[in-house]
């Protein structure tokens, strides 16, 4: 154990000795080597290889290692062609490569402002020391190419459907390789993708290859890793909706069109008028909206007939489509002469008329509808339309042919001009010149007069043109007779012949007679004397009540031209004698001859005449008629227009506008001796069957009104018919009773069959009797009288449709 630690011991000095005397011989070593050192030339950076990318700037300095570098002279650099590089000219720009002197003097700096590949190779440091000694150092100057995007756009736009190839060229020295990711994942050339040296290639590129693309390159020897991020957007090119090869414009108005166009990006439109090359955009009236493609012409002019083309562009090129504009001028309607025509000759009426198209012309007699047609008239054989254009003018002429006119062929007639901008119409007249005629004045009567009175004998002569009129009396011209007592007052279209009879042959007849260039006419007018009317030969009491009669009279002979204007009536009872004392009325010929305010149970005589102008005839035989006793008064007429005829046995018809209510109206009937003090109206729900009227009694209203004479039945039922009764009352009694059946309109009701009915007195101001008989209905119930009333319910439903 002893000796084995002394040997350990031992070992560790003898290394620590043997340390210390080697660090002692370097020491003194590197002392010597110092004091030997050699004059150099050193070169910084200190590598003896400097490798730096194409483009790059360099700097690298030459120094000399001298003990003395004031005994430096002649420091220089040589390219690798040992020619001497130079320093930069004092004021002109710095070349590729060149020397600077730095530290005062004591270094010089070779500097290279851009790196270019043909910059590599060996560059010399050289200068002299102490006069004698040459110096030189060298440093090597390697040159690569750096990873450079040479034509590798980052917004590309491919048109879908082209094989395209997404740029990416890359410029490396050494070589870069290249590859692709899209949205991270890498892209393997296969099936559409083919990664090319200019790029990836994409066949068909259709808009679902839009996206990010990475172009990755890399160069392995330098470690060297770019990547340029690419966004590909597929452009679609502009497709334009076909237009109408044809559109219309009408001449004044505005016009409008729409340019529709796919395409992405979203195309830009343009309207060009072809025919001048213009962009109508820059045109007056024009208005081009670029984004909707919409043309817009304020005010269509003639000169805008053309053909336009809509074009739509968009980086992926363009489209078009063209239309013509096909301007129609309004057709304008430019002659059309009043013509005059002969009766049973030709009339040819013609209408000149302008447009585009050129218009098509009818006519047709004005105030009417129908147009004649082209050709000949089904319905007129006589007339015959026909037409001409004139294309290179734009005009149209029709002409009317009227053969063998006639005066019902006179008058106004339109001419038509229609296209399809629009519709012009122009009246014109044709004028049938016809020898005078008195048609008109066949059916008139003779002319009366008396006591000598003026009588004015009217002629008026229908002719074209105007007829002159000439009166002769015996065959003799008027105007040659000299008699004071017929006197001519015109002579023209209408002339008046004034006859004063002063004796009885001026009662005779007249000839008018009319000329004109056509022809002449004449016309015999008669001159009578006028008479009273003749006795009436007969009036009988029609009826009869206690205070009024109302007559029939036959009246008496009338002459034409002689009418009756009145009867007279005189009346007084038949103690009397002296018609002096007597009452009288009269009445015109068309009014009922009724006798009022007389006396009930008394004995009355009449007579009575007639009056014509000239006055009144003599008195009629004594009519004698006595009135009745007072009595109830007389049945009042419903003032109801029926929806058919009374026929004998039935009732007439009314309908109501109304589903829940009627007003009922009446006359007021003849009271016979006492006043009428009220009315009853009775009315209940029911229908024929088998022909006879079967009522529901248990739904009968009954109602007095007073002074009123009309009632407004309330809470009816929709589409139901109601039997009516009125009667009138007085101190004696009711009257016969009026009735009419009354249909409700269909609707709704608020008040069904069985259930509780409310009675109202009269409106507008009417009022109630108080001893009304209005009631209310109840609800029926379960007793044997309800169950009948069930029963004619059930038959009342099913047969309220069918009335005989």
């Amino acid at each position: 154990m002893a000796s084995s630690s002394q040997a350990g011991s031992s070992s560790s000095s003898w290394k620590a000795t043997m340390a210390l005397l080697v660090w002692i011989i370097l020491l003194l070593g590197t002392a010597d080597c110092q004091r030997q050192k050699q004059p150099s030339l050193q070169i910084l950076p200190s590598s003896s290889v400097q490798r730096k990318p194409v483009g790059n700037s360099l700097l690298l300095t030459c120094r000399p290692d001298v003990p003395d570098t004031n005994l430096i002279s002649d420091l220089r650099w040589n390219d690798n062609r040992n020619m001497t590089i130079l320093p930069k000219p004092a004021g002109q720009s710095s070349p590729m490569i060149y020397t600077e002197s730095i530290a005062s003097g004591t270094a010089l700096a070779l500097i290279f402002n851009s790196l270019q590949e043909s910059m590599a190779g060996t560059y010399y440091c050289a200068a002299s020391y102490s006069v004698t000694e040459k110096l030189n150092a060298a440093v090597v100057v390697e040159t690569y190419v750096a990873i450079t995007w040479k034509d590798a756009p980052t917004d590309q736009r491919p048109l879908q459907g082209t094989d395209y190839i997404v740029r990416c060229e890359v410029t490396a020295n050494p070589p870069a390789t290249v590859d692709w990711l899209r949205n991270g994942d890498q892209i393997k050339s296969s099936g559409r993708y083919v990664i090319e040296n200019r790029g990836l290639l994409i066949k068909n590129i259709t808009e679902a290859d839009d996206g990010m693309y990475t172009c990755r390159a890399a160069v392995m020897s330098t470690g060297e890793l770019k990547n340029r991020e690419i966004r590909v957007e597929v452009q679609i090119m502009p497709e334009v909706q076909p237009l109408k090869p044809v559109m219309d414009a009408v001449e004044g108005q505005s016009f409008s069109v729409m340019c529709n166009a796919t395409g992405k990006p979203v195309p830009e439109f343009q309207w060009i008028k072809q025919g001048t090359q213009q962009n109508v955009a820059d045109l007056d009236r024009f208005s081009v909206n670029a984004i909707t493609g919409q043309l817009d012409i304020s005010k269509v002019e003639q000169q805008d007939h053309d053909s336009y083309a809509c074009i739509a562009r968009n980086p992926a090129g363009q489209s078009e489509s063209v239309m013509k504009l096909n301007v129609l001028i309004r057709p304008k309607i430019i002659e059309l002469l009043n013509i005059t025509v002969s009766e049973d000759t030709e009339a040819v009426f013609m209408c000149k008329a302008f447009g585009r198209p050129e218009p098509e012309i009818t006519f047709r007699r004005y105030g009417t509808l129908e147009e004649y047609s082209i050709g000949l008239q089904v319905s007129d054989d006589r007339i015959v339309l026909e037409q001409s254009v004139d294309v290179d003018k734009g005009e149209s002429v029709g002409t009317l042919r009227i053969s063998k006119v006639t005066t019902t062929d006179d008058g106004l007639y339109e001419c038509i001009a229609r296209n399809r901008g629009d519709i012009a119409f122009k009246a014109g007249h044709i004028t049938v010149e016809y020898s005078p005629i008195f048609d008109h004045m066949k059916a008139l009567p003779p002319v009366y007069t008396w006591e000598e009175r003026p009588a004015n004998l009217s002629c008026f002569a229908q002719a074209i043109p105007n007829a002159t009129i000439e009166w002769r009396f015996n065959d003799r011209r008027v105007e040659e007779l000299y008699d004071q007592n017929m006197r001519i007052e015109n002579h023209g279209l209408r002339s008046d012949l004034i006859v004063t009879p002063r004796d009885r042959r001026y009662y005779s007849a007249y000839k008018c007679v009319a000329r004109n260039k056509l022809g002449s006419a004449e016309h015999v007018m008669e001159l009578r004397e006028a008479r009273r009317p003749d006795r009436v030969p007969q009036a009988k009491a029609r009826i009869v009540s206690a205070t009024s009669i109302t007559f029939d009279i036959m009246p008496p002979a009338a002459e034409p031209g002689l009418p009756l204007t009145a009867f007279s009536v005189q009346w007084m009872e038949q103690l009397y004698d002296d018609w002096n004392r007597a009452a009288n009325r009269t009445w015109s010929p068309d009014s009922p001859y009724i006798v009022e305010g007389l006396r009930p149970q008394t004995a009355y005589k009449f007579r009575f005449a007639a009056r014509n102008v000239v006055g009144l005839s003599q008195w009629s035989a004594d009519v004698y008629q006595s009135t009745p006793r007072r009595s109830e008064p007389e049945t009042p007429r419903i003032l109801h227009t029926p929806i058919q005829d009374e026929e004998e046995g039935n009732d007439p018809i009314v309908t109501s506008p109304y589903a829940d209510h009627f007003d009922m109206r009446w006359s007021i009937p003849v009271d016979n001796g006492e006043p009428i003090d009220m009315y009853r109206i009775k009315y209940c729900p029911g229908t024929k069957i088998n022909g006879v009227w079967t009522e529901m009694e248990e739904f009968c209203v009954e109602q007095d009104v007073v002074r009123m004479t009309n009632y407004e039945m309330r809470s009816l039922q929709a589409d139901t018919y109601y039997r009516i009764e009125l009667m009138a009352h007085n101190a004696i009694g009711f009257s016969k009773a009026a009735h009419v059946l009354m249909k409700t309109a269909r609707g709704e009701s608020d008040n069904p069959l069985g259930t509780t009915y409310d009675v109202y007195p009269a409106g507008f101001g009417g009022y109630s009797s108080g001893a009304s008989r209005g009631h209310r209905l109840s609800v029926l119930t379960n007793t044997p009288k309800d169950v009948t009333t069930l029963l004619l319910l059930t038959v009342y439903f099913v047969c309220s449709f069918v009335f005989v």
